[in-house]
């Protein structure tokens, strides 16, 4: 595999600390990314003097000069598929997919196959930035396996990179429905009373944690407020039925694995459908009746769907908003819910 060494001369006034020093003075033709650059530092891939750096805060001075290794991207080991994609937009440097439920994002063990880059490979001929790697080519972020909705695709190293700024800034749009137990109304005392809620104007329940993977459970995430990774999700009522149930609004400020499942079995209000995070809750046959309430336990995954994603073109600089209509298996649900 060839590796390319990229200069980094450090210019003047620079930041406290190497990742932030390296991410402003990096070439701009390199495409790197602070988050890259961290993982490059983590690797041993930057050098100064011979020395290899590791460490993420060291102090800096103009006029040092950095050396970074990147490898060039690995082959794909991974087999194009004729998979039917719905694509709301495409151009030469990313493309838009509304994800169905049920299809996992990239493949990994147990799933090696029938995944969306498997037919993102299929339908480009393999033309995708190869930033993600031999596994994940393309791929910036993520949704859950059961989870529909949009996902935008880097085609070319230079729109992965600026895409995935802009995801690592929070200055993407990403707006999700969902169909929670109960209502997580803002008005409501008892969520006053638990760690990480706060409110915002306009009825907005806010919650801040940190989540992890949990110590026992590898597959489930878990809220922290110590360690792990910062994570904030704001949810807004926007139906309610009786006390049972709710169709709420979230809007992700990052990113985090099941962090909106998580978030809002945190609060109570497990989403419908979750085998994983939304417990054992039923919605009540009297108040909504024996009808409503076998549809809302049969409904086979999480009610959570990705519906607006907005950025700006990280290659023409306009600005981008996309929205996909609800599933039919929710619509359906929903249709039930408010007869």
């Amino acid at each position: 595999m060839s590796v390319t060494v990229i200069p980094v001369t450090i210019g003047a006034e620079p930041p406290d600390r190497l990742d932030k020093a390296l991410a402003r003075f990096v070439p701009e033709a390199a495409h790197l990314s602070r988050s890259r650059l961290a993982r490059l530092i983590g690797e041993g891939a930057v050098t100064r003097d011979g020395a290899v750096v590791r460490d993420l805060k060291a102090r800096v001075a103009e006029g040092e000069i950095y050396e970074i290794a990147v490898a060039e991207a690995a082959d794909y080991d991974v087999s194009p598929e004729a998979i039917d994609l719905d694509i709301l937009h495409e151009d030469a440097d990313l493309v838009v997919v509304n994800k169905p439920a049920g299809m996992v994002v990239h493949p990994a063990p147990g799933t090696p196959s029938g995944t969306l880059v498997n037919a993102l490979l299929h339908h480009f001929a393999g033309n995708l930035s190869g930033v993600g790697g031999e596994k994940r080519p393309g791929i910036v972020h993520r949704i859950d396996k059961d989870t529909s909705g949009l996902l935008v695709v880097a085609k070319s190293d230079a729109a992965h990179h600026g895409l995935a700024a802009q995801f690592e800034a929070h200055s993407a749009e990403r707006r999700y429905l969902a169909l929670c137990h109960g209502v997580p109304d803002a008005a409501d005392p008892r969520l006053r009373g638990i760690k990480g809620v706060s409110f915002e104007a306009g009825g907005i329940v806010k919650i801040t944690t940190r989540l992890a993977r949990h110590r026992t459970d590898r597959q489930r995430q878990a809220v922290l407020f110590e360690g792990g990774r910062h994570a904030v999700t704001r949810l807004r009522v926007l139906e309610r039925f009786a006390d049972q149930a709710a169709l709420v609004e979230c809007r992700l400020e990052t990113g985090r694995t099941h962090q909106i499942r998580v978030h809002l079995a945190h609060i109570g209000h497990g989403l419908i459908g979750d085998p994983v995070y939304g417990g054992r809750r039923r919605v009540n046959a009297k108040t909504l009746g024996p009808d409503v309430a076998a549809a809302v336990a049969a409904f086979p995954r999480q009610a959570l769907h990705a519906e607006t994603l907005g950025f700006e073109h990280p290659v023409t600089g306009e600005a981008m908003r996309f929205e996909a209509p609800l599933p039919v298996d929710f619509a359906e649900l929903l249709a039930i819910l408010r007869a």
